[in-house]
Formats: structure tokens, sequence, C-alpha cells
């Protein structure tokens, strides 16, 4: 008999249905079918265990103790069937015996929300599942169940709140929010229309999983937020350039186009030798008007370098400190990074600037490419401000680099 009582508790332990102390009420006749029950459960054969509960359940004068560990036993070989409303029945059941500890008490309630789930009754999963977290549950599956079933009823407001708990106890923690946490919350908010929100969560999905995926999706939402500058489109090719987004004939040709009126030719000159090199450029119909954009760009370099120093020397001279800002990120451009920094932050010094928050970004650009200023260009990104796109930008070269 105790080896029997052992061999049937290990078997409902392993199943996660039952505490010692209560399988030792049970008399053989039901104890013996529920440890063949348990055996068969471990060994795949959950149609068979529940055959063997029956049996158990056959037997007559029953305690509140042996119906109860049966009622366990019923529901775990139920579910695993595929018998759903039997499971829903036993829990139930078993729930309602007054008998359980809180955390079984989390344990059968995740079990229910579970079983209704299979059902498709989202109201009664929904109501399980919130039993299971009073009770102190807080697994995974029981979170991501949580989340489906919002998302099923159409309850965003409720996932946003949710995922953002989550998020936000993560971070407190110290610790990096999960992705799929991250992934909700993006969703939740594009769809209740938090374009703040939304946009919170696509710079932490670039930040702690730097997928192309996410990258194009913060930076494309970027581009579509009320006020943003078209003079900044440059800015958001070099972020895709930088993350491999830059594939096509037509991207390739824009941003060399937008690099040679910012002025920048070395700059142009690169992103058309990666045309070249990746055969987006060079080939096809267009090879010609390629070619005659590596010659422009040619062109522009060298006269951009025989002006350069007649440049910086006008620069020092001026007023105000646009055109230092400007010569510092022509130097920058050139991979000449200090010296380019360096004009910069005597053109912000200078003062009277047309676009203070575009120089701010122009000098942590610049500071990034130095291992030196490295860390002096993370903070100046996070002092870039405005509202038209700007401050956005500086931030994603700030989680490029930390991803370096």
């Amino acid at each position: 008999m105790r080896n029997t009582l052992k061999a049937l508790t290990a078997a409902l332990l392993a199943a996660g249905l039952v505490a010692h102390a209560g399988a030792q009420q049970l008399r053989p006749e039901i104890g013996k079918p529920l440890q063949q029950a348990g055996e068969l459960l471990k060994a795949g054969k959950a149609k068979e265990a529940l055959a063997k509960v029956r049996e158990a359940d056959a037997v007559g004068n029953k305690t509140a103790a042996e119906q109860l560990t049966i009622d366990r036993m019923r529901g775990a070989a139920a579910q695993r069937a595929g018998d759903t409303q039997a499971a829903i029945n036993a829990f139930e059941s078993v729930y309602a015996s007054g008998k359980l500890s809180g955390a079984e008490q989390a344990q059968v309630a995740e079990s229910l929300a579970f079983a209704y789930s299979q059902a498709k009754n989202w109201a009664k999963t929904g109501e399980w599942a919130q039993k299971a977290k009073a009770a102190g549950s807080n697994s995974a599956q029981l979170n991501q169940l949580i989340a489906y079933v919002q998302a099923q009823s159409g309850d965003y407001a409720a996932v946003a709140r949710d995922a953002g708990a989550a998020v936000a106890a993560a971070e407190q923690a110290g610790r990096k929010p999960a992705e799929d946490d991250l992934l909700r919350l993006a969703d939740a908010y594009q769809r209740t229309n938090n374009a703040a929100g939304h946009a919170t969560a696509l710079e932490k999905l670039i930040l702690h999983y730097p997928k192309k995926d996410y990258w194009s999706a913060y930076l494309n939402n970027v581009q579509r937020k009320p006020g943003f500058s078209s003079r900044l489109s440059l800015d958001v090719m070099r972020l895709k350039l930088a993350n491999g987004l830059i594939t096509t004939t037509e991207q390739y040709m824009e941003m060399a186009q937008l690099s040679l009126q910012a002025g920048l030719p070395d700059e142009a000159k690169a992103i058309v030798d990666k045309g070249f090199a990746s055969g987006a450029l060079g080939t096809g119909a267009e090879a010609e008007r390629h070619k005659r954009l590596r010659d422009l760009v040619l062109k522009q370099q060298e006269e951009t370098k025989a002006g350069l120093a007649k440049a910086e020397t006008e620069a020092a001279a001026a007023k105000d400190g646009n055109e230092l800002v400007k010569v510092g990120t022509v130097y920058a451009s050139m991979g000449q990074a200090d010296k380019g920094a360096g004009l910069i932050e005597k053109g912000i010094a200078k003062g009277s600037l047309k676009r203070p928050e575009d120089a701010k970004l122009r000098l942590g650009w610049a500071q990034l490419q130095s291992p030196a200023t490295r860390a002096k260009g993370l903070q100046t990104l996070r002092s870039v401000g405005g509202n038209d796109g700007t401050a956005e930008i500086a931030r994603a070269w700030a989680a490029l680099a930390r991803q370096g």
C-alpha cells in the first residue's frame, strides 16, 4: 500500500495536481487505478488514463479527499485527451472544493482558463485567467493568453495597459522588456490611435531588438509623423542604410542625389559605390544614367575639396555659426570626424543658428564617428529636441550606437 501511495503521489505531483497529504487518504481501490492513470498520462495515453479515472470514480462511498483527487486527475486526463468539457467540469469541481492552497488555486484557475480557451469561450477564459492572476499566477503562458483574449474581444486599451505594465516592471527591475510585450504594446497603441505611445514602443523595439523589420517600422513612422520635415529625408535614409534597408536602385539613386543636394559629395560617392558593388547600380536599362550620376558625384567631390579651405575661412569670419556647422558636416562626411565636430561646436557656440536642433544632430552624428568622442556624441544626441522629426532621428542614432 505504501508503495502504491508513493507512486500515485509522484504521478500526481508530476502532473502538478495534488499534495502528498491528500494522496495518503486514498483507499487502495481508488489509489491503484489513479496511480495507473498517472502512469498512462506520463506515457502520453490520455484516453486510457481517463478510463482509469472513471474506474476509480465508480467506487462507492468516496470521501471528500478521494473525490478531490479523482477530479484533479480527471481534469488533467480530460484536458490532454481533448475532452474540454469534462476537463472544465472536473477543474471547476476542484476549485469549488475549498480545499486548495493559494498556489493550487492559481494553478487550477490557470488550467480552467486554458480549458475555456480551447472551447473558445473567451468570456470564461478571461474570467478564470484573472482569477489565476489574483491568486498569484504570473506565468508567461498565462500573460500571453490574457493578451490573446483581450485582442479577441477588441479590448486593445486593456492590452496596452497590461503590456505597458509588463514593460514598465521589466525596466524598473533593470531587465530588458520582453519582445512580445513590446510588440503587443506597439500594436495596441496603434489600434487605439495613441501615436506617441506607438512611437515610444517602436523606439524600445529598435533599442532592445534591433531587427530590420522594427527599424523599418520605426523610420517609416517617423516620416509619417505630422510635421515631419522633408529636409530630414537624408537623415532617415542614412539610418536605413546603416540597418541594411537601402537595397533598390531607386533608393540608392535618391540617397546619392540627396547627399549631393546637401553638399556632401563624399557621402554620395560612398553610397554610389555601395550601389554599384551590390549590383543595384550599373546594370539594366538605366546603367548609363547610373554612370552619369557617378561622374557627377566625382566632379562635385573634386570641386568641394578644392574650395573647402576657403569655405572654412569664410565660415569662421561669418557673424553667425550656420556656415561653420555646414562646413563641419562636410568634413565629418569626408571621414574627418574630429575636425568636423570641432567646427560644428564652434558654429553652435557662435550662435544665431537657423536650426539649432539640426546643428546638435549634426554634432552628435559627427561625434559618434570617432571612438574618442562616442560617449560625448550620445550625450549630444540625447539633448536634441524639436517636433519635426529631429529628436526622433537623434534618438535613433543613439539607439544604433548603443547596439554597436
